[in-house]
């Protein structure tokens, strides 16, 4: 694929989020995040972070609970759904809510000791895939985490419509590949009888 399709496909994806599929997404997942309290607690207590990024944090479902457990001043939330991060600012107002897309994070190298994904990589189009998970790992200064859909190999899911839109893959396995020096701290499986999706979770530390 050149780079022009690469770039449309990017854009393709970006903007569906942004529109009206992005906003139906936003109503769907009003309870986003609700039983997170436990596994975020359980994850800032093992791998201590000041400054927090959640790349895709839609209604900030994540960011409620880190936001009690770090200061809301030091936590970022990136999306590319106005709607999404309008609900953010009324909730969660200490936090900072920025539109932007993961292939073009805005802050400088090792600016978080936190990056993270969930359910987001899911997302990305295969071509530039290792393009937002550059952004995330090079905005990170100590720890990297993603929780997403497994798969040993690469699986598309029909969504709602909509082709090219939703992938299984062994993301974890990705960011090794692509990012030697990353070392995997932790692993574990999110069920949805937990409150979740079945999400695979990726613990990293930059070397």
């Amino acid at each position: 694929m050149t780079m022009d399709r690469q770039q449309r496909e990017s854009e393709r994806l970006e903007a569906l989020c942004r529109g009206e599929f992005g906003d139906k997404y936003v109503d769907r997942n009003g309870d986003a995040g609700d039983r997170g309290q436990a596994f975020w607690t359980s994850v800032l207590s093992e791998f201590p972070a000041k400054r927090i990024l959640e790349v895709g944090c839609n209604i900030g479902g994540n960011l409620q609970w880190i936001s009690k457990l770090a200061n809301p001043a030091d936590v970022f939330g990136v999306d590319v759904n106005q709607k999404a991060l309008g609900i953010i600012r009324n909730r969660l107002p200490g936090v900072n809510a920025i539109q932007t897309a993961g292939r073009d994070l805005p802050f400088r190298d090792g600016f978080f000791d936190l990056t993270f994904t969930v359910g987001v990589l899911i997302h990305q189009p295969q071509e530039t895939l290792p393009l937002v998970m550059s952004e995330i790992v090079r905005a990170s200064r100590r720890w990297v985490l993603c929780a997403e859909y497994f798969a040993e190999q690469l699986t598309e899911v029909p969504y709602r419509g909509q082709h090219g839109a939703l992938f299984k893959l062994d993301f974890g396995g990705m960011y090794q590949r692509l990012f030697p020096s990353l070392q995997l701290r932790r692993k574990e499986f999110l069920p949805a009888s937990a409150g979740w999706d079945d999400h695979t979770v990726w613990i990293f530390e930059k070397a």
